[in-house]
């Protein structure tokens, strides 16, 4: 006989606030990828150098997080993510005023800078405010949104770009990410279950002390290498369809980022199967469907790429789940540290990915970028099977009255 349980009338609300976070975080950060072609025309400067819009952000977010972590470990978790959607808002709109391309990559920067005080602390909000039997749905939902955010973002700056110019690109996702943010300072509520540390020495001793946990570290390093490829594939592949026999123009080139929504769908069914399902097989099989898809992308049929890069993205979306809850769980303590610390990993590596495949560009192309991109997810699969199976933490033991959320 089933236990009668009382439900909190807000609790579907609040766990969709969570959901509009994780849309307002990525909302502007991979805004630029479909313009990058754009970019190359308008400011006559190297594929490199425009993808700098993009790694400059990436850079930023790595550099970032370890401090949003231990200032969210002290003044708590609504306190960092509302301040920071609202910032976020006005970056936008000063980004839109750039009279070049090195203003243009100094307010992406800035734009970074801002990024991980909203996404880094809503995952130790989800991890410390749900039950443990209930964070991977929550999870899900929050990945979900951050999918759909990131869509969003590259889809509507390729249809605005076409449609009008590139700074208006910034003007509306701006007045976007401003209304949410009044939606989302209504509906999250404050976190019940926050610990705060003593002050910020004894955070950044917390802080140093991640790097002494084996899973935490093991978990940097796949989180690494998931953006790598991420960020590889969607900055340069754009390049790649922008050229013969493609020619895509800028509202085509957003378009093929509706792929993003296939995680959407994706993500709450692999949400729900990681409550049964251990983390490293899950991860093991996400990183080789986006192996998979990466060498399908290597085709000149455009619907082998689309497939190509639908396959990579819901794979990165599945690992996220998966690293996401076991970096709060592998934590001993100051998650907001820990988590910021594996998005510094995480954003390490979609820097690099933002640079490393451009330096090969010039001998290979796209199938270069490709090969390097594929190898990189093949050791990750390597490495989940030999070490990640060994050192993958337990999802916790906080029990739930009721598995529904919403």
């Amino acid at each position: 006989m089933k236990r009668q349980v009382d439900i909190d009338p807000g609790a579907g609300r609040r766990v969709f606030a969570v959901g509009l976070v994780g849309f307002c975080a990525f909302l502007m950060l991979y805004a630029t990828q479909p313009l990058l072609p754009l970019f190359h025309q308008i400011f006559g400067a190297s594929k490199l150098a425009v993808s700098l819009t993009v790694s400059a952000a990436t850079l930023a977010v790595a550099l970032a997080a370890p401090f949003v972590g231990v200032i969210a470990d002290l003044r708590g978790r609504k306190k960092v993510i509302i301040p920071a959607i609202y910032l976020l808002a006005v970056s936008s709109f000063l980004t839109a005023t750039s009279p070049g391309l090195y203003t243009l990559i100094f307010w992406r920067f800035v734009q970074g800078l801002l990024t991980p005080a909203v996404f880094a602390v809503a995952v130790a909000y989800i991890n410390e405010e749900w039950e443990s039997c209930e964070t991977g749905f929550v999870t899900s939902v929050y990945i979900t949104g951050t999918v759909v955010g990131g869509f969003s973002g590259r889809f509507l700056s390729g249809l605005i770009a076409a449609r009008w110019s590139w700074p208006w690109v910034f003007v509306c996702l701006g007045f976007l990410n401003l209304a949410l943010a009044f939606m989302i300072s209504a509906w999250l509520s404050p976190a019940k279950r926050f610990k705060r540390v003593e002050n910020y020495g004894a955070g950044l001793r917390n802080m140093a002390g991640h790097f002494r946990n084996k899973a935490l570290l093991a978990i940097y390093g796949v989180g690494f290498a998931i953006l790598f490829s991420l960020v590889g594939t969607f900055t340069y592949i754009t390049f790649y369809l922008a050229e013969p026999p493609f020619s895509l123009g800028p509202g085509v080139l957003g378009s093929i980022f509706a792929v993003y929504l296939a995680g959407a769908v994706v993500t709450p069914l692999a949400g729900k199967l990681s409550n049964r399902v251990a983390g490293w097989k899950m991860l093991a099989a996400a990183l080789f469907v986006s192996m998979c898809g990466i060498l399908l992308t290597v085709s000149h049929s455009l619907w082998q790429v689309v497939l190509g890069i639908t396959l990579c993205s819901s794979g990165v979306f599945v690992c996220q789940i998966v690293t996401n809850r076991s970096v709060s769980a592998a934590a001993k303590g100051s998650r907001a540290s820990a988590v910021g610390l594996y998005v510094a990993f995480y954003y390490a590596g979609g820097f690099a990915g933002s640079v490393a495949p451009g330096l090969l560009w010039n001998y290979g192309g796209w199938p270069a970028c490709a090969a390097l991109i594929a190898f990189v997810l093949l050791f990750s699969i390597l490495f989940t099977l030999r070490y990640w199976r060994r050192l993958e933490p337990p999802h916790g033991s906080r029990t739930c009255d009721a598995l529904e959320v919403m």
